[in-house]
C-alpha cells in the first residue's frame, strides 16, 4: 500500500465515491475529478448482478439515479440504462479500472451479497494486466464476505457506529486496515490499533477541523468527499 502524496507522508487521501462533493458519487465523472485533484486512492461500492461488477453504494436505485426498485431485483440492461447524475451511467467496476489505468489506488468496498469472487476473478485480470497488489484494497462491513477475498489481496474492516471489538475483529480476519466513522474515532482507539500494528482509516471526513483532528491524531489517512480541502491542509500537491 502505497502513499504517493508529495507530503504529509503515510496519510492517505481517499476519495470517497470519487469527488463526490463536486459530482454525482460512484461515477466516471466523480472518479476523474479525483484523478485530476491528485487523488493517490478512490474509494467506490460494487454489487454483482448477471456476472458484472456494477459501482453503486445504495441497494436501492432511488437516492442515486433516476430509477425504481433495488439493484439486485433489477437487470444489469435496466442498471445501464440509468441517469446516476449529470447524465452518467452506473459505471462497471472494470470501466473504473481502465479510466484510474493504474495511476491511483483503488478501494473497492463489498456491499452487494456474493461479491467476493467476481471481485477476485476481475482483479486477477488487472494484476496481468500490470497493476500492483499495493494499489488494491478491498473493505466490506460484511467480514464474512470479505473473509472470502483472497487474502493476497489488503483487506480493510470497515465499522459503523459501533467499533467494539475492533481491535480483535480486524486482526481476525488478517486486515491491513481498520476503517472507521468519524464519530467512533477516538485517540485511544486509534492508538491501541496502531500498537497493533493495523493502519486506520477514516470515514467520511470533509470538515477542515475533522480533517485536522484526524491528522493529529495520527490516523492513517481519511475517505473525503472533497479531496481538495485534505490537500490544502496537508500541503499534498493537486
Amino acid at each position: 500500500m502505497n502513499d504517493t502524496s508529495s507530503s504529509a507522508p503515510g496519510f492517505l487521501c481517499i476519495g470517497h465515491r470519487g469527488a463526490c462533493g463536486h459530482a454525482p458519487e460512484n461515477t466516471l465523472k466523480s472518479f476523474a475529478l479525483a484523478l485530476d485533484m491528485g487523488c493517490p486512492w478512490i474509494e467506490l461500492d460494487v454489487y454483482a448482478v448477471e456476472g458484472e461488477l456494477v459501482v453503486i453504494h445504495d441497494d436501492d436505485l432511488r437516492r442515486t439515479t433516476n430509477g425504481r426498485g433495488k439493484v439486485m431485483d433489477s437487470s444489469l440492461s435496466y442498471l445501464r440504462s440509468l441517469d446516476a447524475g449529470d447524465g452518467e451511467q452506473i459505471p462497471l467496476l472494470k470501466e473504473v479500472f481502465d479510466l484510474v489505468d493504474k495511476r491511483a489506488g483503488i478501494n473497492i468496498e463489498l456491499k452487494g451479497p456474493h461479491t467476493a469472487q467476481p471481485v477476485n476473478q476481475l482483479l486477477e485480470q488487472y494484476l496481468d494486466d500490470g497493476w500492483s497488489r499495493d494499489q488494491l484494497l478491498i473493505s466490506s462491513f460484511d467480514h464474512e464476505e470479505l473473509a472470502m477475498c483472497s487474502p493476497q489481496y489488503a483487506r480493510g474492516a470497515l465499522f459503523g457506529r459501533k467499533a467494539d471489538r475492533a481491535l480483535e475483529r480486524s486482526l481476525n480476519l488478517g486486515a491491513w486496515s481498520a476503517n472507521l466513522s468519524l464519530r467512533t474515532t477516538t485517540p485511544e482507539l486509534v492508538d491501541s490499533l496502531k500498537g497493533a500494528g493495523l493502519n486506520v482509516l477514516v470515514y467520511t471526513v470533509n470538515d477542515a477541523a475533522d480533517i485536522q483532528a484526524m491528522l493529529d491524531m495520527g490516523v492513517d489517512g481519511v475517505f473525503t468527499d472533497y479531496p481538495d480541502r485534505v490537500f490544502a491542509l496537508t500541503g499534498q500537491a493537486q
